[in-house]
């Protein structure tokens, strides 16, 4: 007999994200970080955790979503494995004995730098709940590329790459998710290595890599130019070598550099306010972002916390929250629009006052010189799926050599 009182299908486009900020802490002083207050003091407890827990499966139907992400993170959310792996098992429990509508119907989701995923206890958690896990391991590229940016934190202010740390435990994670997905981040010092890097994660097993521009203003003149050559090298390499057939980038999308529609075509990027983060303290944002240690410049948006619940006043701005809302002119007639992101929590942090109705535009020129790469890559896809299209078809129809007439 089943111990399931009612199965319930998984269904990520209705998914509630929460995310646990288990720990501040970190190996890594990845330079491109948008978490710039990290620090080895604040990490949360089960006390916190479990009133947070409690909190939210007491509150089904002000979350109504038919499936739920319950997202670990740092800093480096396996260096807390020993809370996560209580946590979870608090969670499984209490949504059976709840009936919860999320029993069943859920994932935990992780984004590690991958330095101890082959430790005994990570390894254990992962036999233990592997049906219902989503782990993304973040490596950047090559060794080159990667250590640039993704390294060990050390106070004498030495740099030491964490590349050999990490690409020794890739073999391990694509046996166990042999779909996972990875996320390479680009600022201005790595794009020279964007080609080189993305085909060298292929060459690793991985078949899907997800990749953007850093939303903060860190560009300097000529970044786009170089982007769009980088992008179209990689184009070439990914058509010649026939890559596209087993393989993904997400800077290539057909879907993409379209204007929009205000009206139609209005919904807002990011699910800031729909989403529920809840930190060390017990303090509840609308998105991770909007927590003091990835600030820079705004104080905290906190809608409540664990003991007196969520403040729904503080997240009316987010109800109200669209692309035109929040978006200049320009962004709103701009004739590539389709595709082009923004981070709500980025808004805020940048914006002129303690707004999210202020799109920061800082990608604009990334944006649209990827749109130009793109349509570069479609094109040359399309005329050589054509030419091979009408080659087969001429061998199969062409007439055949028959030397008795002639």
């Amino acid at each position: 007999m089943s111990i399931y009182k009612n199965k319930r299908d998984w269904k990520y486009n209705t998914a509630k994200h929460i995310t646990f900020v288990v720990t501040k802490d970190c190996q890594l002083a990845c330079k491109y970080c948008y978490l710039v207050g990290k620090n080895n003091k604040e990490r949360m407890s089960w006390d916190v955790a479990k009133q947070a827990v409690d909190y939210i499966l007491n509150h089904e139907k002000e979350m109504p979503e038919a499936s739920v992400v319950w997202d670990f993170i740092g800093g480096e959310p396996f260096l807390e494995i020993d809370l996560i792996d209580r946590v979870c098992d608090y969670l499984k429990m209490e949504m059976f004995r709840l009936d919860h509508h999320w029993f069943n119907s859920y994932r935990f989701s992780f984004s590690t730098n991958g330095i101890n995923y082959d430790s005994e206890k990570v390894q254990q958690f992962i036999a233990k709940n592997h049906k219902h896990l989503s782990i993304g391991i973040t490596i950047d590229g090559t060794e080159r590329k990667h250590d640039l940016n993704r390294i060990w934190k050390n106070d004498k202010g030495e740099e030491r790459g964490s590349y050999l740390n990490v690409v020794r435990n890739i073999p391990l994670w694509l046996k166990q998710f042999p779909g996972a997905k990875t996320k390479v981040t680009i600022s201005s010092a790595d794009i020279p290595y964007i080609k080189e890097s993305i085909l060298h994660l292929y060459n690793l097993g991985i078949h899907q890599v997800n990749i953007n521009c850093v939303f903060e203003n860190v560009w300097e003149e000529g970044d786009d130019q170089r982007f769009e050559e980088q992008l179209m090298e990689l184009a070439d390499a990914i058509i010649d070598n026939r890559y596209y057939e087993n393989y993904a980038c997400s800077f290539f999308s057909e879907h993409i550099g379209k204007p929009l529609d205000p009206v139609s075509q209005n919904q807002n990027w990011c699910g800031a306010g729909k989403m529920l983060a809840v930190d060390a303290e017990g303090l509840f944002y609308p998105c991770l972002r909007f927590a003091q240690y990835a600030l820079r410049e705004k104080k905290p948006w906190i809608i409540g916390n664990i003991r007196d619940g969520i403040n729904k006043n503080k997240l009316r701005p987010f109800l109200t929250l669209d692309r035109c809302t929040q978006s200049p002119q320009k962004c709103i007639d701009c004739e590539v629009a389709e595709g082009c992101a923004w981070c709500q929590g980025e808004n805020y942090d940048a914006a002129d006052t303690p707004t999210v109705y202020q799109r920061s535009t800082a990608i604009c020129l990334m944006h649209k010189a990827r749109v130009r790469a793109n349509n570069y890559y479609w094109n040359k896809l399309f005329r050589k799926l054509e030419l091979e299209e009408a080659r087969e078809e001429y061998e199969t129809n062409k007439p055949k050599f028959n030397p008795a007439k002639c």
